[in-house]
């Protein structure tokens, strides 16, 4: 009787045993399962890191650009800025020229002219001669 029961407490020892065995195979099979999904995961997170880095630089470049463009613009806008004031500077020393200067008989008086380039133009014509 004692090798009977001793033989059914082996069975039960053994079955428990299976059982554990079982458990832990289905746990590790759940645990993998959670790793490459967690794995698939971190690889669209760092995908999308690398394009939102490349919009990064897009936009950086973009902006640069933007940058460059307004100094640019203000450059120019101060350029004409002076040019109109040189233009204006010109003007007035020929007309003080002009109202100083004697008119001879039969000469046709042309106003000083500035063109786009920023050149004074206009003569006296003799047409006497």
């Amino acid at each position: 009787m004692q090798a009977a029961a001793q033989s059914g407490l082996q069975q039960l020892r053994l079955q428990q045993a299976r059982q554990i065995a079982e458990q832990a195979e289905m746990r590790a099979r759940s645990l993998q399962q959670q790793a490459a999904q967690a794995q698939k995961e971190a690889d669209r997170a760092q995908e999308k890191a690398r394009k939102l880095a490349v919009q990064t630089d897009q936009a950086q470049e973009a902006a640069g650009q933007a940058k460059q463009g307004l100094a640019m613009m203000r450059t120019a806008s101060e350029m004409v800025k002076r040019l109109g004031n040189t233009a204006a500077q010109v003007g007035a020393r020929l007309e003080g020229i002009t109202k100083s200067a004697p008119v001879e008989k039969g000469a046709i008086h042309v106003g000083p002219v500035v063109n786009l380039a920023g050149q004074v133009t206009g003569t006296l014509v003799n047409t006497t001669a």
